[in-house]
């Protein structure tokens, strides 16, 4: 099949590579534009964007698929079908009809289950035991369109969000192929269990504050949730009163210690705790403003006793 593949960020690689190696002929990449990035705010390509003109395809960057002269590029390519990885832009009803068999997307979750732009998140912040990658035809309405294929992965509750998605990027590769391959001869499955339907907004930076009266093995789903972007995070305080400087986590781990109140940290020798509304948390991975990650034992000798709580 001739196809032109849409995405944007590393997670989709894996298909991009994949779609590539196989009997099928991908003519054209869409992705975002370029983007400022760093102090110097120099425009630097995405990632899939990047791999595209390492690789010689051609490469579309509409600033949105409505765009006339996108349109026009993307007709005249006469694609039979556009599979999509985390493309980042919502494509119109016109676009979507111009291959024959449609934009067929690779979505990190066991849809219904966690329609929208942070499925792996939600799933490990809701502390699920199972999730998985998806195949289906994008239709308008968000994430809703009819079901090729789905590929489980149990989650054992120590995983951070990144972890998941490298997992699912590399699983739902080998689906996304499968899917594409057999385009011709399977008709998708309508979703029809409503009830089923859960939403995954974008965390928000606010959303990722973490409040130490919250049980510790919430506070744990929150920071893995947040791995490693946007990254939880608190406040740390010198002395009780004013707010201090935005202190992150990274990782951390529920304990059975228990009698810290919430926000207190207690540096120990080998380990830093932190009182929560149950047991105490123990700080795994911390990033202290203006310094690079690094293990919260580290960061914990570095205070040489000084009495610090977290808000």
């Amino acid at each position: 099949m001739r196809l032109v593949f849409a995405g944007t960020p590393s997670v989709a690689l894996p298909s991009l590579a994949a779609l590539v190696a196989s009997d099928h002929e991908v003519v054209a990449v869409v992705t975002r534009p370029d983007a400022a990035r760093g102090r110097s705010k120099r425009l630097v390509p995405s990632e899939v964007g990047q791999w595209a003109a390492d690789h010689g395809i051609p490469t579309l960057k509409p600033t949105h698929p409505r765009d006339p002269a996108f349109v026009a590029a993307l007709t005249e390519l006469s694609p039979d079908a556009c599979p999509v990885v985390a493309y980042g832009a919502l494509v119109p009803q016109h676009v979507l009809d111009i291959p024959r068999f449609g934009w067929i997307n690779l979505h990190f979750s066991l849809l219904p289950r966690w329609r929208g732009a942070a499925p792996v998140q939600r799933a490990l912040m809701a502390g699920d035991a199972v999730t998985g990658a998806t195949t289906f035809r994008l239709v308008r309405a968000l994430d809703a369109g009819p079901v090729y294929g789905t590929t489980e992965l149990p989650l054992g509750g120590t995983e951070t969000a990144g972890e998941v998605l490298d997992t699912l990027a590399h699983a739902g590769s080998s689906l996304l192929l499968d899917t594409v391959d057999a385009l011709a001869t399977t008709e998708p499955v309508e979703q029809t269990d409503e009830d089923a339907v859960t939403l995954a907004p974008k965390i928000t930076v606010e959303e990722a504050r973490l409040d130490w009266t919250r049980a510790a093995d919430e506070l744990d789903r929150l920071i893995r949730g947040c791995s490693p972007e946007p990254m939880a995070w608190t406040a740390l305080r010198q002395a009780q009163g004013a707010e201090g400087e935005r202190f992150k986590v990274a990782l951390g781990r529920p304990t059975d210690e228990a009698g810290l109140p919430p926000g207190e940290v207690r540096a120990e020798r080998r380990r830093v705790l932190v009182g929560t509304g149950t047991t105490a948390l123990e700080l795994l991975r911390v990033q202290p403003l203006g310094k690079k990650e690094m293990a919260g034992a580290d960061w914990g000798r570095g205070l040489r006793g000084e009495q610090v709580w977290l808000a």
